[in-house]
């Protein structure tokens, strides 16, 4: 008998058995030879523990809270734009936006190329069983493009340092070696991507979770110490992150399953979160559930990094939502886009209204 809480929960707890490092188990000829191959999303320890505590001092509790305000200002001059209108597209005009400020601007990149980041960021996590090889090829295009402009970036930064996360890393040491090109522009990328696509599918999802249950809308406004549960929730009942993969670097078996060594597992997060085993009545939208020990962020070495600079935007968002979004909202009765995606959910599109 299958328990998916607790199967995914070991699988991305126990880095010794269920490796991430997919440069040891793909053949050569198959394996990823890009910059991102080099993040810590792909490393073991110990060089994923050195590697990651170069930007955990960037994202701690503390240094996140210090940004409160900033997100609060660019949130407001998101919904400046709309609140007039009675209506927006919550992706589009405030889900992605928010994010992806954010992280430019902690990267020290210009906010202006954020529909080229949009590009980008969707380009990597894209593609599933229905991906063409036109679109792959696109992929690979918009890939590459954003490499090249970091390429460009660590240039500048070398000549030019400055006071933000690019300049720290080319700064940053590790046993004394700097940082190479390779793992350079795959932090660079993975900080973009990470830094905006987890979030935006986090608000737009919070925001189809109080749709389907539009009471809770008023619950929340009316009594905000709530707001932490439900984006809690919203992280259970429509996880930003569907699966990740994993290798097993030994022979093992998960339940009945005998797994051989060097053999892909792909464990889904979105099954593990329904567990009813773990969430009695898992189906259903409970923004005071307790306890709630979602892996919507993950487990183990691999736990977001930018979680608490997740959580941050979330409850801002939503918060200045209620400030000003006065009323009922709905979203409209259309035909939403869903993201074609192995890893990430969430909606391209999510037309939402509000007042009376």
């Amino acid at each position: 008998m299958t328990e998916p809480y607790a199967d995914v929960a070991r699988i991305l707890s126990d880095y010794a058995t269920f490796s991430s490092d997919a440069n040891r188990y793909v053949p050569a000829e198959h394996r990823d030879r890009s910059p991102f191959s080099s993040t810590i999303l792909n490393m073991d320890p110990p060089r994923h523990r050195q590697l990651r505590s170069l930007v955990s001092q960037a994202f701690t509790p503390r240094m996140v809270a210090h940004m409160e305000a900033r997100v609060t200002e660019i949130t407001n001059g998101l919904l400046d734009q709309v609140v007039a209108q009675d209506k927006m597209d919550a992706i589009r005009d405030l889900a992605y936006p928010l994010p992806v400020m954010v992280i430019a601007e902690l990267l020290g990149i210009p906010t202006e190329l954020r529909e080229d980041f949009k590009r980008w960021s969707d380009a990597l996590v894209a593609g599933n069983e229905e991906t063409t090889e036109e679109e792959r090829q696109a992929r690979f295009q918009e890939i590459g493009g954003m490499f090249g402009y970091f390429s460009q970036v660590l240039e500048e930064r070398r000549a030019h340092p400055q006071n933000d996360l690019v300049s720290a890393l080319l700064a940053a040491e590790v046993d004394g070696e700097h940082l190479n090109a390779q793992e350079l522009l795959g932090f660079c990328g993975l900080l973009l991507v990470a830094g905006n696509e987890t979030t935006t599918n986090l608000i737009g999802n919070l925001l189809l979770c109080l749709d389907e249950n539009p009471s809770t809308v008023e619950r929340l406004r009316a009594n905000r110490a709530l707001v932490p549960g439900a984006i809690e929730e919203a992280l259970r009942y429509y996880s930003p992150i569907k699966s990740v993969r994993r290798f097993a670097s030994t022979e093992t078996t998960i339940g009945d399953q005998r797994i051989e060594a060097g053999q892909l597992i792909i464990p889904w997060i979105s099954a593990a979160n329904r567990d009813e085993a773990q969430f009695p009545d898992a189906d259903r939208f409970d923004i005071e559930r307790e306890p709630n020990r979602h892996l919507g962020f993950g487990r183990g070495i691999h736990f977001c990094l930018g979680a608490p600079l997740a959580r941050l935007e979330a409850k801002i968002a939503l918060g200045v939502m209620f400030d000003r979004l006065p009323g009922a909202w709905h979203v409209a009765d259309v035909p939403l886009e869903p993201i074609k995606s192995f890893i990430v959910f969430g909606t391209k599109n999510l037309p939402l209204t509000w007042g009376r």
